[in-house]
């Protein structure tokens, strides 16, 4: 008969830590083929540096000749300069021009020293898209062969200019008078489209209130400021500048903003004696912080931009603005509930105090489209503005 073994403890011991060492060098083993198999994978997948540095190069030489020669850095003579914390210059160009490589490349073609193309509408739509600013060419602009001198001041303020101060390719219109009598004479739609009839709705524009609405005067909107406190500021998307004309009567100095979109809207503003100065409203605002007593814009900065983009025009409105300066946001425009629930919070969110907010329906394009004005007058606070 056998004897039934029994085990003695330290047998149990010396078999369990047997597996304990089976079962880590098999955990130890299995790591091993993870990590070669993933860094075999990772080193498949990995683009070395090189490779970054070969297709930028592949990019840039999809590029015009005359880009690069203004876009790439520039060694400053003197060697490093402490302002710019550098001894290279990048001159600026927008970050879009690179999207559309074709219509860049047209506009860089030219004769250095030379003509510069007549191009005005192909640079405009690049601009438009976001190539902003646009390069600087080493070229001449398109002008007329015989400029005529612009009428002097006052004169010029309220005078339609000659025709030779304008070079009329680009247009629909070949000559001022057309623009002038386009509202009755044109079918569709044009940008401000009556803005060249000086003698027109322009004549009265600002002029005077219209019992407590939607139309603040320019003279109802100072006095809500102390006398003389306002003297310079912007006006954004400004039509043919008819806003800063009045300012300037009134001894206030205002630089418009403004497109040339089927009309030659600078040239207009800059014939009858203001600033026009030709950006977009995607471009940040040229202008040092807190240093303007007085911003204006009417129907552009409205629900056609983007939420996002519109939310930045606002703040660098803000920026710009001196504390204690006004934002006169004049006929905003909207759809049904959107003020409410988009736009209204987020002009509340800038920081401004209403010093008016008035809301009135527009009924233009009928009342079934149920398109809301809104006609605000907003300060930046004169303490606390950060």
């Amino acid at each position: 008969m056998k004897q039934k073994s029994t085990d003695s403890p330290h047998d149990k011991f010396k078999s369990s830590s047997s597996n304990n060492l089976f079962f880590l060098l098999l955990l130890l083993l299995t790591n091993l083929i993870t990590l070669f198999i993933s860094s075999s994978l990772f080193s498949c997948s990995y683009k070395p540096l090189s490779t970054t540095v070969e297709e930028t190069a592949t990019i840039a030489s999809d590029l015009p000749p005359e880009f690069l020669a203004f876009t790439s850095g520039q060694a400053l003579p003197f060697g490093f300069n402490t302002n710019f914390d550098s001894d290279t210059i990048y001159p600026p160009a927008g970050k879009a021009c690179t999207l559309f490589p074709d219509e860049l490349r047209r506009y860089m073609s030219y004769k250095v020293n030379g003509s510069c193309p007549d191009d005005e509408l192909l640079a405009q739509k690049l601009l438009l898209k976001g190539c902003e600013p646009l390069p600087r060419r080493r070229c001449r602009p398109a002008s007329q062969p015989e400029y005529t001198e612009p009428y002097p001041l006052p004169t010029s303020l309220w005078t339609t200019p000659s025709d030779s101060s304008v070079v009329w390719t680009a247009y629909t219109c070949k000559n001022y008078n057309c623009l002038v009598n386009r509202k009755r004479n044109e079918k569709g739609f044009s940008d401000c489209k009556d803005c060249f009839d000086l003698q027109g709705n322009e004549k009265s524009r600002w002029a005077r209130s219209k019992g407590g609405g939607l139309d603040f005067s320019i003279d109802e909107v100072l006095a809500t400021k102390p006398r003389g406190s306002i003297r310079i500021g912007l006006d954004v998307g400004g039509g043919v500048a008819t806003f800063a004309v009045r300012m300037r009567e009134r001894n206030i100095t205002i630089v418009t903003t403004s497109m040339n979109l089927n009309g030659p809207f600078n040239n207009f503003i800059a014939s009858r004696g203001v600033v026009p100065l030709y950006i977009s409203i995607s471009q940040r605002l040229p202008f040092y912080d807190n240093t303007l007593d007085i911003v204006h814009s009417m129907h552009v900065l409205s629900n056609w931009i983007p939420t996002t983009l519109l939310h930045f025009a606002f703040f660098d409105v803000y920026r710009v603005l001196r504390p204690g300066g006004l934002f006169w946001l004049d006929h905003f425009f909207c759809v049904g509930e959107q003020l409410g629930e988009i736009y209204g919070p987020l002009i509340e969110s800038i920081g401004f105090n209403k010093l008016k907010w008035v809301v009135g329906r527009k009924l233009d394009r009928g009342p079934e489209l149920r398109e809301t004005y809104l006609s605000a007058l907003l300060e930046k606070p004169l303490k606390n503005s950060w």
